[in-house]
């Protein structure tokens, strides 16, 4: 694990501490159980490629810790997320991406509540997974779906993981850096294999790593593209490769209209 993922997995241990002792495991559970109506993820992203479009996951998100500010002057999530929703009336989002950290991304849950209401896209929380106990606060906020990072997790949390969200009806999608990540990714049931092409330890970002892993992940899961697509040229050679699913954030999120932005960027 890299230093900066070892430091915000030690972040959110606290935050899930300091969680339990305002909200018990037992109340955030019965709170997630009780809300059913959760949107298919993994059928968006299939309707988009069905119809022989990109399947995108546009990203909200208003800072990195490596990029700092992103998303300059006004961030309204319902707006960026109706944004999405909208695309140029011809190519929009299939699904949604929320950061909901807020020491490293600027993010809160409410960011997911505000772009989830705003629209009817299925909205996947984007944050990093270390206790069962955020699971089920996912689910209690609004999450269809989770972000479970190889790299931050062992194989009996990967599992344990996925099998709660499966539990609440919420997808899982799965993040891996390299080809070992990826085989313990595989064992997982989940359909969606994330794969990211930031290196965790420099932060440099290259296509060639899914290029280079596209091989390994079987045609009936989805591989999602992550980190670097920022081009018409990088969506074309991934297409060109067969990957059809991408999670983009940082370039739709410089844009003045981030949907008419995602619509040029994959007309």
């Amino acid at each position: 694990m890299s230093d900066i993922l070892q430091k915000i997995c030690a972040v959110k241990a606290e935050e899930v501490a300091a969680a339990r002792k305002k909200i018990s495991l037992e109340r955030i559970r019965a709170d997630a159980e009780s809300r059913v109506l959760t949107r298919d993820f993994v059928g968006a992203l299939r309707a988009k490629t069905a119809a022989g479009q990109a399947a995108v996951i546009a990203e909200i998100k208003k800072a990195s810790p490596s990029k700092g500010v992103i998303r300059q002057g006004e961030f309204i999530p319902a707006d960026i997320a109706q944004s999405y929703a909208d695309g140029d009336g011809r190519v929009s989002a299939a699904c949604l991406s929320v950061l909901t950290d807020r020491q490293f991304f600027q993010g809160q849950p409410d960011d997911l509540k505000q772009a989830r209401a705003s629209c009817s896209l299925p909205v996947l929380r984007k944050d990093f997974m270390v206790d069962a106990y955020q699971i089920y606060e996912s689910r209690a906020m609004g999450a269809d779906c989770i972000l479970l990072i190889a790299a931050c997790l062992d194989d009996a949390q990967l599992h344990d993981f996925e099998a709660i969200a499966r539990s609440l009806d919420m997808a899982v999608l799965v993040e891996v850096h390299d080809g070992p990540e990826l085989e313990r990714a595989l064992r997982l049931r989940t359909p969606l294999v994330g794969i990211n092409n930031r290196n965790l330890r420099t932060f440099d970002v290259s296509l060639q790593t899914t290029l280079a892993l596209r091989a390994q992940v079987p045609p009936e899961r989805i591989l999602v593209t992550e980190s670097g697509i920022a081009t018409p040229a990088d969506v074309a050679q991934m297409r060109t490769a067969g990957i059809q699913a991408f999670l983009v954030g940082e370039t739709l999120m410089r844009a003045p209209d981030p949907g008419l932005a995602l619509a040029e960027l994959f007309a």
